[in-house]
């Protein structure tokens, strides 16, 4: 077969051509079942979902396949139960029990030790989401998937985030794109690998900005506080006070989030740029503003349907990646062949566990 260009004048090489009209059955009974088994169809119902999301889904020439089902879902939750409920019991009994009979040292270290178990297992969620979903999607017959068993990739994980937090997290961008970096490199769809060199060039000064938010927050409350104190000691009206109030709500629940998401925005337009697949090489053009619209769309789809929108929100984050999202270059499909990667039998439990995205 020749080789399949994409991306140029001719049209988009990716795009999602569901509607909400379509959806709208799929959500409602998705809703249904899941009240009436009391949470467990959800497993079902992300599996439909995801079928549904990804034949809708046109890659260059044809569209995705999801293949996994609910029943693995399901089985891979039980599986992460098993494994947290260790550390739930240590949390709730075996811990207070310790402080209880005045052995508050031992308390701590084995605190420390389980709160470090969480973060491996943590990065072990989010390298093995990833890994779970490639492996499900097909297209063109061919899947995704890697052969590593996410292990290491915890551990680098749990090294890059103490290496971050004891830097007072200034080396917060670096253990992110290090991470990704880590993550993809280990994976591959068909027979091509994929590759990932992203680096902190150009988010350190947005990065900057969302680090002095908080100190930049305590400063102005201090301030503000002072102004208020003075203001009780000066009778000054109440709307003096209100406008304080309110200029201190702003700061804590608007400006940070927005730096947060400022941030994260830029990441991710990088972190796509800098990955690719063989000859084919992504892209991502979600701004700040795209982000912030889905997010309060999504809010108030929520609170317009009084909770329905809710099932709404995979179609709506989904169908906003697709659309965001680029391929450049081009691909001989003649010379695409199976994944010889073993195809995991759990699924990401542990992601779901941990309510982590597979990206």
């Amino acid at each position: 077969m020749d080789s399949v260009r994409h991306d140029g004048l001719g049209g988009r090489a990716i795009r999602f051509t569901g509607n909400w009209r379509e959806y709208l059955p799929i959500a409602a009974t998705n809703v249904l079942l899941v009240v009436v088994t009391l949470g467990v169809y959800r497993f079902w119902a992300s599996a439909r979902e995801r079928r549904y999301l990804w034949s809708r889904t046109h890659v260059i020439d044809d569209t995705l396949e999801w293949t996994g089902t609910g029943k693995e879902m399901f089985f891979g939750f039980l599986m992460v139960m098993a494994v947290m409920l260790p550390f739930f019991l240590f949390i709730q009994l075996v811990f207070p029990a310790l402080v209880a009979r005045g052995k508050e040292g031992a308390a701590a270290g084995l605190a420390t030790l389980v709160y470090l178990g969480i973060f491996v297992l943590i990065g072990f969620a989010r390298f093995r989401a990833l890994r779970y979903r490639l492996s499900r999607t097909w297209w063109h017959g061919i899947r995704g998937g890697s052969d590593d068993s996410g292990w290491s990739y915890a551990a680098e994980y749990l090294g890059r985030s103490l290496a971050a937090f004891a830097t007072l997290f200034i080396m917060f961008p670096w253990a992110q794109t290090s991470l990704w970096n880590l993550r993809w490199n280990k994976m591959s769809f068909g027979p091509l690998p994929f590759r990932a060199d992203l680096t902190t060039e150009g988010l350190k000064r947005r990065w900057a900005l969302l680090y002095i938010a908080p100190f930049a927050m305590l400063i102005v409350g201090g301030i503000l506080a002072a102004i208020v104190g003075f203001s009780l000691r000066s009778s000054v009206n109440g709307a003096t006070l209100g406008v304080i109030f309110v200029g201190l709500f702003a700061l804590v629940y608007l400006a940070i989030p927005l730096a947060t998401l400022h941030w994260y925005a830029k990441y991710y337009r990088h972190a796509a740029a800098a990955t690719s697949l063989g000859e084919l090489q992504f892209g991502f053009d979600a701004t700040t503003w795209d982000w912030l619209k889905l997010f309060l769309g999504n809010i108030a789809w929520a609170m317009v349907t009084l909770g329905f929108g809710i099932s709404f929100w995979g179609y709506r984050n989904w169908s906003f990646i697709v659309r965001h999202a680029h391929l450049y270059g081009h691909i001989d499909l003649a010379e695409l062949t199976q994944s010889t990667t073993r195809a995991p039998r759990e699924s990401e439990g542990f992601a779901d566990a941990f309510d982590l995205g597979a990206i």
